[in-house]
């Protein structure tokens, strides 16, 4: 028999991964798209991953900070692509990517900037920057 504790434990760590939000889908970032991300490295295109994942805190302290940085118009171009952590193993191998948190910032094809946990706008505009 199941201990009352142990069942609202359960009930509530569901209810809480029911509830957590698909940063994709609040803040329009899309999905990554292997056809999308080689026509942009193609075309020579400044290019953002953002390797996220929803129970992560430092992902939740770099959104707000990217949706302002990408409000400037110096990063009207960038093209943005999400990665989650959780179920998209195949990517986080192919970008060599270890940790939630990581941005990955490529100039057409060439890898010019990588961090992992960075909250600070200043460092994450720098690497903004070193893309376009």
């Amino acid at each position: 028999m199941i201990s009352r504790r142990l069942a609202m434990v359960v009930i509530g760590c569901a209810v809480s991964a029911a509830a957590a939000p698909s940063y994709a889908a609040v803040d329009g970032w899309p999905s990554f798209d292997a056809k999308a991300f080689e026509a942009a490295q193609a075309a020579g295109k400044p290019i953002l991953l953002h390797v996220t994942a929803p129970w992560c805190p430092y992902c939740k302290a770099q959104k707000p900070i990217l949706s302002e940085l990408l409000q400037k118009a110096e990063f009207k171009d960038l093209v943005t692509f999400e990665i989650d952590f959780d179920t998209q193993k195949d990517l986080l191998r192919k970008f060599d990517v270890i940790k939630q948190s990581t941005l990955i910032s490529f100039k057409g094809a060439t890898e010019v900037g990588r961090s992992t946990g960075d909250t600070k706008a200043s460092s994450i505009e720098a690497q903004l920057d070193r893309s376009i």
